[in-house]
């Protein structure tokens, strides 16, 4: 590659791969040779699809497509495949929960109402999460991020079914669009499109199509209905009154500058005017001439496909100001970005490295079992047919009569096989450092080898660093996700009215937990009176220890904590906060009252 060749971008890291030059990715991966997949997407395209690749174990077919002649006989034994589900598993920890601010006050004796909406909103978010399985669609998207560098989440409200449901789409799907100059990871794009082909199906009469789903934000517009154009295909055309002026949707205003307002269920007292569009298309193929992508697709060769409910998706309004997307980051992307990093990126060419000599080992070992062996003077059985002498075959059992000047020689590559296992040790050593998930984190260090439980935390402490970076950028994608999910819900009037509460996703502890450590800091934290009981127990709770609700906890604890109990009795002297503490009721005092007399009229 030429200094005027030099691309330094995000997927820079793969250069060296035949894969990402645009004659070779359209040539080696077919789905995207099609002539809407834009030029500037290419290189972001091919790199999924080469991660895949390595991820499948088919990166030496991969490589035999590229031109290598050897690369069908290229040994992968699931390596990337094993980096990238350790990644996973320590991002996502060992559980995760859906918490909304506030809502742990809840259970206090007199909780404010901001709480018992908190507690309220959660226990929606928990029960939606559950029906929807969300922990399975985070393990799908989470895998994706983690290898390809993205993933995408989207949100559609389902009448029939009363709930919001959550897709996954593959992000070689995923074309957003900015307006100039705004592509960053804290912009969100004005437009965003989801593209692929599909295949002919000659028996159906079909030609092979792409498809394109559009979300757009943009101006409410007046009222519209499903219908059909001049050529009986399904569009959406304005709703007129008896004066053939457009008419408005329930609900909205038109104000005195021209706009068209509405007042959203999580917003009552601020009228926006933006509204989010949905436009689901089919295009055929053949109709496509003139340098269309996906970008540019004309609406004229469009074929509108229709919902389940009859609605014609053709720019229908979704009566939401948000587009219901969520693209997640593997990492932090740099300035100026919007993509992540996959897991594979920094140690790609180990992995290639890693390959090569597995294929090297395994052809040692073949000499090595079966090892080569040369015969002088030996007496060698004779075809009887032809005369010639036959094939020798090294077998148990095998005895060869010698001359007295013969011998035989072996080939011995047992010591080339050693330094290639070394080899191997090496380079997984060094993949573990590169990538931060360290020998440790693994499974290639033997924990009989540490010597002691701080050595360990040390030696998982670059996981430590990746895993929080990991979460970091994922934070605030969360968090928009779960307050998409209450205003879809809010409009579809499944949940109450109001302002959106803050939630978000907790993760748990992506590494062990000495768990008998935090047991023994909490009673002598708490037995010297260095932590609250409160404290202590959600250290127990954090530490993994199955504690449903810490509030509920404590309430069990001090109920038979009867010595603290006589310590409080001792130090105020009150049987009522005695009572109290224990959570008993209140004393009958025993005595009866006295009855008052009334007095003499004439006192």
């Amino acid at each position: 590659m030429g200094l005027r060749e030099l691309l330094i971008d995000a997927w820079s890291w793969l250069n060296y791969k035949e894969t990402l030059a645009p004659e070779s990715a359209r040539r080696i991966f077919p789905e995207l040779a099609g002539q809407w997949v834009p030029d500037e997407d290419l290189r972001r395209l091919a790199t999924y699809k080469t991660l895949v690749a390595y991820d499948q174990n088919q990166a030496g077919q991969l490589a035999a497509a590229g031109g290598d002649e050897d690369g069908t006989d290229r040994r992968e034994l699931g390596d990337p495949a094993r980096i990238i589900d350790a990644a996973v598993g320590y991002l996502l920890g060992a559980e995760q929960h859906i918490v909304v601010s506030g809502a742990e006050h809840a259970e206090d004796e007199e909780p404010s109402p901001d709480a018992a909406a908190a507690a309220a909103m959660q226990e929606r978010l928990r029960k939606w999460a559950k029906r929807e399985q969300f922990p399975l669609r985070m393990q799908q998207a989470e895998r994706c991020a983690v290898r390809s560098g993205d993933a995408v989440y989207v949100l559609s409200w389902a009448p029939d079914k009363g709930r919001v449901l959550l897709r996954t789409y593959d992000p070689g799907w995923y074309f957003p669009e900015w307006e100039e100059g705004e592509q960053d990871i804290a912009e969100y794009p004005t437009r965003v499109h989801f593209a692929w082909g599909l295949p002919a199906d000659p028996e159906k009469g079909l030609k092979e199509r792409v498809r394109r789903i559009t979300y757009e934000l943009g101006w409410i517009g007046p009222a519209s209905r499903s219908g059909y154009d001049a050529e009986d295909r399904p569009v959406r055309e304005l709703v007129v009154g008896d004066d053939g002026a457009p008419l408005l949707t329930a609900g909205d205003t038109l104000t005195e500058n021209g706009r068209i307002t509405r007042v959203y269920p999580w917003a009552p007292s601020r009228p926006s005017s933006n509204t989010c569009y949905l436009t689901d298309a089919e295009w055929i193929l053949d109709d496509l001439r003139g340098g269309y992508d996906v970008y540019t697709l004309p609406a004229s060769k469009a074929r509108y496909r229709t919902r389940a409910d009859g609605e014609v998706l053709d720019r229908l309004d979704l009566q939401v100001d948000f587009q219901p997307v969520v693209h997640i980051p593997n990492s932090i992307p740099d300035v100026g970005e919007h993509w992540g990093t996959s897991i594979l990126a920094r140690v790609m060419q180990g992995l290639d490295e890693l390959a090569a000599t597995d294929t090297d080992s395994a052809s040692a070992s073949a000499t090595t079992g079966s090892p080569v062996i040369a015969l002088a003077g030996a007496r060698l059985p004779v075809d009887r047919a032809t005369g010639q002498p036959l094939p020798v075959k090294v077998k148990a059992g095998s005895v060869w009569e010698l001359n007295e000047s013969g011998r035989m020689d072996t080939l011995d590559t047992s010591p080339q096989l050693a330094e290639l296992r070394s080899r191997i040790d090496h380079l997984q050593n060094r993949i573990a450092a590169t990538s931060r998930l360290t020998a440790a984190g693994l499974g290639l260090l033997d924990p009989t080898e540490v010597p002691s439980g701080y050595a360990l935390a040390l030696a998982l402490s670059p996981l430590d660093s990746l895993v929080g970076a990991m979460r970091l950028a994922r934070a605030d994608k969360y968090a928009l996700l779960l307050r998409m999910v209450q205003r879809l819900h809010q409009a579809g009037q499944a949940w109450p009215a109001g302002e959106t509460l803050p939630a978000e996703l907790v993760w748990g502890p992506h590494t062990p937990t000495d768990r008998a450590a935090v047991l023994a800091d909490v009673v002598s934290g708490v037995s010297s009176g260095v932590l609250s009981l409160e404290t202590g127990v959600r250290m127990l709770q954090d530490a993994g220890y199955p504690i449903q609700s810490a509030a509920e906890e404590v309430v069990r604890i001090q109920r038979r904590a009867f010595e603290a109990a006589a310590r409080l009795a001792d130090a105020t002297g009150d049987n009522a906060a005695v009572r109290e503490y224990l959570g008993l009721p209140k004393a009958d005092p025993g005595v009866p009252p006295v009855p008052l007399l009334p007095k003499p009229a004439d006192q």
